[in-house]
């Protein structure tokens, strides 16, 4: 498996991955699948940002990919990410999640984020929580009900990781 930043053509697969997490799991609270020309605004939008949106390829395709974006567009939250990783559904519990998850927070930690946050969809997806906290996050906070999807109330979970120096010495 190799991990690379993702281009353009990446996006019929990086949609497919998605739209697959958007109707089958409650990960994502979205309902309707981006098209291709949304999700490619999204990466576009990512990587003016600075940040890193990754894909992991094994046998010629795309079965995973990452990105971290800022939290929140406010000047306070400037040095803290957000991160998102999908594996393609034959791929779960292989490794992808976790290479794509360990290079995100490096190269966030290289540009300068402290902190690292996951809002992982719904509190029973012991995937994500078990990746997230395998990374060294923490869960700082569940949001009740806060989510409908497939006939039923979902929780947020909210998850952390310092970065760097995290909040042990102040920003240059």
């Amino acid at each position: 498996m190799s991990l690379r930043d993702a281009t353009a053509a990446d996006i019929p697969a990086i949609a497919a991955i998605y739209a697959h997490h958007v109707l089958t799991g409650t990960g994502t609270f979205e309902e309707v699948p981006p098209t291709e020309t949304e999700m490619a605004a999204r990466l576009a939008k990512v990587q003016a940002a600075g940040c890193a949106w990754l894909v992991a390829e094994s046998g010629g395709g795309v079965v995973g990919y990452a990105y971290y974006a800022p939290f929140r567009d406010r000047s306070a939250y400037r040095f803290c990410a957000e991160d998102s990783i999908y594996v393609r559904d034959d791929q779960r519990g292989m490794g992808v999640g976790r290479l794509l998850g360990e290079v995100l927070v490096e190269r966030a930690t290289a540009q300068g984020f402290r902190q690292m946050l996951a809002v992982i969809g719904d509190s029973e997806n012991v995937g994500s929580i078990g990746l997230h906290a395998a990374l060294g996050f923490r869960q700082v906070g569940v949001m009740r009900a806060v989510g409908f999807k497939f006939g039923q109330w979902l929780d947020v979970v909210t998850m952390q990781r310092a970065l760097g120096e995290g909040d042990r010495s102040l920003p240059a």
